[in-house]
């Protein structure tokens, strides 16, 4: 406590209550992963040759370099394709970062096993690690700019990689010492890998949970949405917090829709992949009940699809969102329920917004990735056009 008193400013104020219990586990995780660096490099070093008279300086170097290379293609790839989605699942996309880094240290760890097969799985190692450094960096600094109270951002960011130094260094004393003290017992050297990496993966567990975002994402939306349906209340971030799923969502499959109610509702849908049908009952809803407002609904297949207009503006794909959200709350069967959920929203969706920016949530804007499709339509007294 004292660590963080002297070197934030205005601590504990200037920080959000959930800064110190994150940074407890998030610096065992990373001590943790610093000793079991060395069991990994140790055991790379063998399998390319050092040491061995038979190894040649270009060869490693080659190998070096392709693993290197291969990496970098990885990052670049996994930012081309999730980049937009690391925001709005920060918890996840943190967790599954460290979960690539253990499959990284273990290709490593695994190498000298297969010299037949060495550069292919050091390259698919690399490429693990490619995805960690993207997706760490990018939800270090969303979970950043949430610990900053006080717009303190670059000085917890500072800070932080002090304290990330700091223990970068005790691990690597400590990940010398037991890489001496299981040299040339590979039973010591699984063991301790092993035991380390179960370690790793519970204290990101236990850090991810201490933080209490109060930002709107897809599935606290539809937690906040239920509870209010259901109770007229609100609850807090921190409540929100205990709720969440998160792990990655095929971990949840078993999880009943009616529960996630998020994985009922398709943001952004794309018009030409309508169906004629579907088509027919979009222009109907649109001239009934969506005349003034930039966003269509329609329901396929037990999914609720939001189509939002190109000028809709933030608040606007935020109100979207909550209403695909209470059409797949109230639907029940093949029954429409667009008048019912048109209904709640011109009652109760501003009383809703109020009480969460009551209870300390950001409603500025929904995290959610970037909106590839978006429509374009032309309200007229008499009919309604789409593009």
């Amino acid at each position: 406590m004292i660590f963080f008193k002297t070197k934030l400013q205005g601590f504990p104020g200037s920080v959000t209550p959930d800064y110190v219990p994150f940074q407890v586990w998030d610096s065992l995780q990373g001590l943790s992963t610093y000793i079991r660096t060395m069991l990994s490099t140790q055991a790379l070093l063998s399998a390319i040759g050092v040491g061995e008279k038979s190894a040649t300086v270009i060869g490693a170097t080659f190998q070096w370099f392709l693993r290197d290379l291969t990496g970098m293609l990885g990052g670049v790839l996994f930012t081309f394709y999730q980049g937009s989605n690391l925001d709005s699942n920060a918890k996840m996309w943190r967790l599954v970062a460290d979960l690539m880094n253990d499959l990284g240290m273990l290709m490593d760890l695994l190498s000298p096993l297969f010299p037949s097969a060495f550069a292919f799985v050091v390259c698919l190692g690399s490429l693990s690690r490619s995805f960690t450094g993207v997706a760490s960096g990018a939800t270090r600094a969303a979970l950043t700019q949430h610990f900053a109270l006080q717009n303190n951002a670059a000085d917890i960011s500072a800070k932080e990689g002090s304290q990330e130094t700091m223990a970068t260094m005790i691990g690597m004393a400590l990940g010398m010492l037991l890489a001496r003290i299981t040299m040339g017992n590979p039973f010591a050297i699984w063991f301790s890998f092993l035991f380390l990496t179960m370690f790793h993966m519970y204290a990101n567990y236990r850090a991810v949970r201490c933080l209490s975002l109060n930002s709107l994402n897809f599935q606290r939306s539809s937690i906040l949405l239920q509870q209010f349906m259901e109770t007229d209340q609100v609850l807090s971030p921190e409540q929100v917090s205990t709720m969440e799923h998160v792990l990655p969502m095929w971990t949840t499959s078993w999880i009943s829709k009616d529960k996630l109610l998020h994985m009922r509702v398709e943001l952004g849908v794309r018009v030409s992949s309508l169906g004629h049908q579907e088509m027919m009952d979009l222009l109907h809803s649109s001239a009934a009940i969506y005349e003034k407002a930039k966003y269509l609904l329609v329901e396929r297949k037990g999914i609720i699809g939001a189509i939002v207009h190109k000028d809709a503006s933030a608040a606007d794909v935020l109100q979207s969102y909550i209403h695909a959200l209470v059409v797949a709350k109230m639907v029940v069967g093949n029954r429409s329920v667009h008048w019912e959920s048109q209904s709640w929203m011109d009652e109760k969706y501003e009383v809703f917004i109020h009480k969460l920016k009551s209870s300390g949530w950001k409603t500025e804007r929904l995290l959610s990735p970037s909106l590839i499709w978006k429509a374009n339509w032309i309200t007229e007294p008499l009919d309604k056009k789409i593009d």
